[in-house]
């Protein structure tokens, strides 16, 4: 609902990262908000996955810690950055986009 009120189409959601990596190739997204912890697989895992694709989206994790806790992860798995869950906004999105 915060993405859509700022101007954001969301035209998918998955329940875990397997499903996730799924539909970031079925719906062809501009941008896969990803959230770090996830059932099956942990967000960076899937954030390669969905990066390794031509024509991949933007991928942005999210997550209730802070930056700091995940270091060289976010980077390593070709995610454009993080954004924690308390600083996520359309605003934040577009300055990493």
């Amino acid at each position: 609902m915060l993405l859509e009120a700022e101007g954001y189409d969301v035209v998918g959601e998955a329940p875990d990262g397997t499903t996730a990596v799924t539909e970031a190739i079925r719906l062809h997204p501009d941008l896969v908000l990803l959230d770090v912890n996830l059932p099956d697989l942990n967000g960076f895992q899937v954030a390669e996955q969905i990066t390794a694709h031509d024509g991949a989206p933007a991928v942005v994790l999210t997550s209730s810690r802070d930056s700091s806790d995940f270091g060289p992860l976010v980077t390593g798995s070709g995610a454009r950055g993080f954004i924690s869950k308390g600083d996520l906004s359309g605003a934040a999105l577009a300055r990493l986009l």
